[in-house]
């Protein structure tokens, strides 16, 4: 620890154990004037360039940047951030930094160096041997810049016209060091396979460089290898337990795989080893919000902020998560609602000027996702919302220089593109997208699929195969914006917005004279830049066009076409998973977060009237979020006089066999109430499962009675909750009741599947809406 005294006593020891190499007592000194005054604009500074010569160069980057958002009018922060930057190989950050160097001190030599290296190793040779040259002019015995002409000018003269400047594959420099660099290049560049060749070859030279193995574990994430990144973190964890960037990209990764309890615990080493640093409070706060913990997501938003008030993700962070993913008891989500639209309003205020044109990078960051768990109308605020999407990412597009979408030409193939990141086996590719996809007309329609996303399996092919064309493969912003207008695109249909940041922000541009979302996340978009909603005749109340700020387009019955899924279910052991065998059983599973807290004395009310039954409850990845559940049936069935634990059973989440197994085991399917299930409520039938729902006020809420209106079993949709128990309660006690719903069931569910109608409405759609 650092001695006692002023912040000026203690920045000279540190500045002296710094010139005389002592790192690690100068960073204590450094840290103990963080501690005094945590905007000490030279302590910030120099622990920055002491990180930088530690290898660890993205935590330079986060403490230059940090004092320079202080005092940007320090022409050597400015230069030492290009170093970092350009260590990282983000050359054209690096450069940008150089010339805010050489703006506030044209004369700077070194800035003038170090952005000639940077211009050399992005290829611009002409550019680079200019800064060296003026360099030499200023201070001409300068050694650095004599040989970085030297290079320049060799590179020039080796540099064939038709091909790239320099050769920046693996095999181009031997230093670990270089090779890091070398590998870094590669990353951004998108030479993903080369950049892991070459810290790979770094590590070989020296298996101990703790910073290839993070770098490396960096582009693996990227790839989707997710277990070989995290084993490429925890190396560099072994060689350097304190190693930050280490700790906090495991962390990232941990999350990404919703393993949420294993990144916090590394989130929180990372604040740990270095307490103001605002990216992992955000990370933190963003992971309390998917646990169920709100008051701990907003605190650390609002730390984060504390730390950085400029920091656009976590303002964002503050306002999404003003409405919680899961309710808990003493919480009010009309309050919580009402927070939310006040927010939006303060971060349409607030992203004015050079704000909004950093705004880009909080779109879809976080979404208002769990808005839709609460049954009331969101149009107004999530268009408010939408506007400001829209204009932030419309400010970003300026700046890119991308061309606007061409109308289509006559007598051609209509071109039909879709954004997802689930083009695999997942509910929205299943319930919708996948039969538009084989069954759309390929003589008067041609299908584009762009997959944002990295997992794959047989449905992947399956999309890849029935498209006229499939982008795939990581990307940034621009790579995809640019790819999708590079397909010169009539239409433009998003299967789900809500649910993905990439897709958000792809949707607040317009990239087709014609956009329009379908009912992946079945909620209204608000965002200007989509034109229509494509729903289903079965779903939608008589006044729907009053939720959405699209245009309303009701394709026929359900709106897809839908084909059984393959399944052999499994006998369940019931025992083995503590379920009664001698009681009526009443399947309840819905996502923890789809049980609306309003709607948890309707249980209660059939447990207290049947008297003998048990409710089966699941429980996902985010385990917190069932105990949540748990603690808030617990007082509902306590205010009725009842335990739940006689009740009720919480049971290791289920797919697919196994799940199809219980379903044909039980006696009644509970649907929940204001947010109801598709595939659920679909898989239920196709195991002759009765099933229980209440028609919604909203799309959200009607999907289950949609079904059952198409099976003419209207009798099963109950208008009203107390209608919801008595109808429960009559099944439960008639055998034979449900017996012969079982049997209409069986019997009736052709009709849900393989339906042409709906494919002819889109088609009729498309056509008359592109003209």
């Amino acid at each position: 620890m650092a001695s006692a005294g002023s912040p000026s006593q203690l920045l000279d020891a540190a500045l002296e154990h710094h010139r005389e190499g002592r790192l690690p007592q100068a960073e204590s000194f450094y840290r103990e004037i963080l501690r005094v005054d945590p905007k000490n604009v030279d302590a910030l500074h120099f622990l920055g360039v002491l990180a930088y010569q530690r290898g660890k160069h993205g935590e330079a980057e986060e403490l230059i940047s940090s004092a320079l958002r202080l005092n940007p009018s320090n022409p050597p922060a400015h230069n030492n951030l290009g170093n970092a930057q350009a260590a990282q190989g983000k050359l054209n950050q690096a450069v940008a930094s150089f010339v805010s160097a050489l703006a506030l001190d044209p004369n700077y030599v070194d800035a003038l160096v170090n952005m000639g290296s940077a211009l050399t190793a992005s290829g611009e040779l002409g550019k680079a041997i200019t800064c060296f040259q003026r360099a030499l002019a200023l201070a001409p015995g300068t050694a650095a810049a004599q040989s970085g002409l030297r290079n320049a000018m060799e590179h020039q003269s080796r540099a064939p016209r038709s091909s790239p400047p320099e050769d920046r594959s693996a095999g181009a420099a031997e230093s670990p060091a270089a090779l890091l660099d070398a590998g870094n290049a590669l990353k951004d560049e998108g030479r993903l396979d080369e950049a892991v060749a070459s810290y790979r070859k770094a590590l070989l030279i020296d298996p101990g460089f703790s910073g290839a193995y993070v770098n490396l574990g960096n582009v693996l994430h990227v790839q989707g290898k997710t277990a070989e990144a995290i084993t490429s973190y925890q190396k560099a964890l072994a060689i350097d337990p304190n190693f930050l960037e280490a700790h906090f990209n495991l962390a990232n990764t941990y999350r990404d795989q919703n393993e949420l309890n294993d990144a916090v615990a590394h989130y929180e080493r990372s604040v740990a080893i270095r307490p103001d640093f605002p990216d992992a409070y955000y990370a933190l706060g963003h992971v309390f919000r998917h646990q169920g913990r709100h008051e701990d997501s907003l605190a650390c938003y609002q730390k984060a902020l504390a730390l950085a008030p400029e920091y656009v993700e976590a303002r964002w962070g503050l306002a999404i998560s003003q409405v919680p993913k899961m309710y808990e008891l003493d919480t009010e989500p009309s309050r919580c609602i009402a927070a939310f639209s006040e927010q939006v309003n303060q971060l349409d205020r607030w992203f004015d000027g050079e704000r909004a044109a950093q705004g880009f990078k909080a779109v879809g960051s976080q979404q208002p996702f769990a808005l839709a768990y609460h049954e009331a109308n969101n149009r107004n605020v999530l268009e408010r919302y939408g506007r400001l999407c829209t204009r932030l990412m419309g400010v970003w597009f300026e700046r890119q220089g991308l061309a606007s979408p061409p109308r289509r030409k006559p007598n051609t193939p209509l071109r039909v593109g879709f954004v997802s990141q689930y083009f695999w086996n997942h509910s929205v590719w299943n319930a919708i997208v996948k039969g538009w996809f084989q069954m759309l007309d390929r003589d008067r329609f041609a299908i584009y699929g762009f997959f944002l996303g990295h997992r794959q399996d047989k449905e992947t092919a399956l999309a890849r195969s029935s498209a006229e064309h499939f982008e795939e493969g990581g990307r940034d912003l621009r790579r995809w914006a640019s790819a999708i207008l590079d397909q010169r695109l009539d239409v433009l249909i998003y299967p789900e917005i809500g649910m993905d940041p990439m897709t958000l922000q792809l949707a607040s541009l317009r990239l087709a004279p014609i956009q329009a979302v379908t009912w992946g996340h079945p909620e209204t978009t608000g965002l200007p830049t989509i034109d229509y909603y494509l729903s289903g005749e079965a779903f939608e109340p008589a006044n729907a066009q009053e939720h959405y700020s699209e245009r309303l387009v009701a394709l026929p019955n359900l709106g897809c076409f839908y084909e059984p899924l393959e399944s052999k279910p499994t006998a369940p052991d019931l025992s083995k998973m503590g379920i009664g065998t001698d009681q009526p059983l009443l399947l309840c599973p819905g996502m923890p977060f789809k049980y609306a807290p309003q709607f948890d004395w309707v249980l209660a009310e059939i447990a207290r009237r049947a008297g003998r039954c048990q409710f089966v409850f699941f429980t996902p990845e985010t385990a917190s979020l069932a105990q949540m559940l748990r603690v808030r049936l617990e007082f509902a069935f306590a205010k009725r006089g009842l335990e739940f634990n006689k009740f009720g059973i919480f049971i290791p989440w289920l797919n697919g066999p196994a799940f199809d197994g219980l379903m044909k085991r039980a006696d009644l399917f509970l649907d929940t109430i204001g947010f109801s299930g598709f595939n659920t409520a679909m898989q239920a039938v196709e195991c002759g499962l009765p099933i229980v729902t209440r028609d919604g006020r909203f799309m959200r809420g009607r999907l289950a009675s949609g079904i059952l209106k198409r099976l003419g079993l209207q009798e099963l949709v109950a208008g009203t909750e107390q209608e919801y128990v008595e109808l429960a309660l009559k099944i439960i006690r008639d055998d034979s009741y449900r017996a012969s719903l079982r049997e209409r069931l069986a019997s009736r569910r052709s009709v849900l599947y393989a339906d042409e109608t709906p494919i002819h409405g889109l088609e009729d759609f498309l056509l008359g809406a592109a003209g």
